[in-house]
């Protein structure tokens, strides 16, 4: 392994073209995030077409840009990391077919990424001593779940969604309240003025002992109670539903972390994912594991959302283990994580 290791890393999983340029795992010297949310937002959603040839037109000069910020030529990388899964196949393919050329180009290593892995590792971004073991909340637009994070390359999965992930249900609810896309920070900005405990909305616990997660009678349940509302005429507060629907998810979402982290005797609990940029959940999460002498590590807001960094993180552990990936690397949409 060179001394500053330097890897220039590409994001293109969804519907941000991201390149970063990441020396030794944790430093990072830039990070470009060309976002097309005002692209989708017309649509209500990430429309994988144009989700794809937006990512074709912005590549190559993010990753110049990322270059120029982090003041690298070509030749001063040591390794091209991308994400290779999952996500949307064309979105991916963007950013694969564009590291490869560049690895094959530079003759420099090639690492494929999983994009959970990204956001797990974004917590080294912001605690590089971070100490392993822990339990991770992985929790965004696509994806629910609850990983034990045993060692460098060794992911357990605890639990996950059985249907809709919470920010799905996020994305969902918004668009019902006419709240605008994406729906998480609608949502949270609307729940501020609003009462958590003036709707009753329930709570998916599942069997006893399960650290599942399930949001869709939950998104049911908050539909119904609108659709009702309009049927009779009566007025809607959308605050308080946001807030009640909010206090619904997280309450969930933080409970069973912790149990998890009790059922592991792990110290320390991660956030990862878009959702983990959700104040409420990081206040409710924080005070729960306190009361448990746990501690809750958050990845600044930045590495939160789709990024290059975090894939330039976890790309630089993989590397220390040797592991690389041949020129045949494809995008795998479905990619498990464990």
């Amino acid at each position: 392994m060179p001394e500053n290791c330097t890897i220039l890393a590409l994001e293109t999983s969804c519907d941000e073209t991201s390149a970063a340029v990441v020396i030794d795992g944790i430093k990072v010297a830039s990070n470009i995030i060309s976002s097309q949310i005002a692209t989708h937002q017309k649509f209500g959603g990430v429309v994988p077409e144009i989700a794809s040839r937006k990512h074709l037109e912005n590549i190559t000069p993010v990753v110049q840009e990322a270059l120029d910020k982090a003041g690298k030529l070509l030749h001063e990388l040591d390794a091209i990391a991308v994400t290779y899964g999952p996500g949307l196949v064309g979105a991916l393919l963007v950013g694969v077919s564009t590291a490869k050329a560049m690895a094959y180009a530079l003759d420099k290593p090639l690492i494929g990424v999983h994009h959970l892995a990204g956001h797990i590792y974004a917590n080294f971004l912001t605690k590089p001593n971070l100490e392993l073991p822990v339990v991770c909340l992985v929790v965004s637009g696509g994806h629910t779940s609850l990983i034990y994070w045993k060692d460098h390359g060794q992911l357990e999965l605890m639990g996950s969604t059985r249907d809709d992930a919470a920010g799905e249900a996020f994305d969902k609810i918004a668009r019902a309240l006419k709240l605008g896309y994406p729906g998480g920070p609608f949502i949270e900005r609307a729940a501020r003025a609003g009462n958590p405990e003036a709707i009753n909305f329930p709570r998916a616990w599942l069997e006893e002992g399960s650290l599942d997660f399930s949001f869709s009678g939950l998104k049911s349940s908050v539909l119904n109670y609108l659709h009702r509302a309009n049927q009779l005429g009566e007025e809607v507060n959308a605050a308080d539903v946001a807030a009640s629907f909010q206090e619904a998810v997280v309450e969930v979402l933080a409970t069973k972390t912790v149990n998890a982290a009790e059922l592991k005797g792990a110290k320390t609990i991660t956030l990862a994912g878009g959702v983990a940029a959700n104040s409420r959940l990081r206040q409710l999460l924080q005070n729960k594991a306190k009361a448990r002498g746990i501690e809750v590590i958050f990845p600044d807001l930045i590495y939160c959302t789709d990024n290059a960094a975090m894939i330039g993180c976890a790309a630089y552990f993989q590397y220390l283990q040797g592991k690389t990936s041949d020129l045949d690397l494809n995008a795998v949409p479905s990619l498990a994580l464990c």
